[in-house]
């Protein structure tokens, strides 16, 4: 084996290697914002009895059945009356909303019911499960 032979292998091209890393380095870049987002802020308070914030009666309370359906005051509400039933609720019932989910309601059911109460003007919102 010559010398000349030898030479040539001794030299590694790292230009493949650099372009794979600047194709990661990209898609990083593109990802990283997506990955930001915030969710939902949610205060957890303590434990309270709901019967002692019931009983307070300046709250809206609204029960989210098994079924998914929403009740207020025993009476179910469809989902498009919704939101004006929660206007019209809050003008006499301005300390918020207290959503009381069934165990097996859905997640889906309870996030509704925020946006609803959101956009009817709500701004406090209570959560529990009975």
């Amino acid at each position: 084996m010559s010398s000349r032979e030898r030479n040539t292998f001794n030299e590694i091209n790292i230009t493949p290697l650099t372009d794979i890393f600047l194709v990661l380095l990209i898609i990083m870049m593109v990802i990283a914002p997506l990955l930001d987002q915030q969710g939902l802020n949610l205060a957890v308070p303590n434990n309270v009895e709901v019967q002692d914030i019931k009983n307070e009666n300046k709250l809206i309370s609204v029960t989210v059945s098994d079924d998914d359906k929403y009740y207020i005051d025993q009476q179910e509400i469809s989902d498009t009356d919704l939101e004006n039933t929660i206007r019209e609720k809050i003008k006499t019932l301005p300390e918020g909303l207290l959503i009381i989910a069934q165990p097996d309601a859905s997640h889906g059911a309870v996030v509704k019911l925020m946006d609803k109460a959101r956009d009817a003007g709500v701004t406090n919102i209570s959560i529990s499960e009975t």
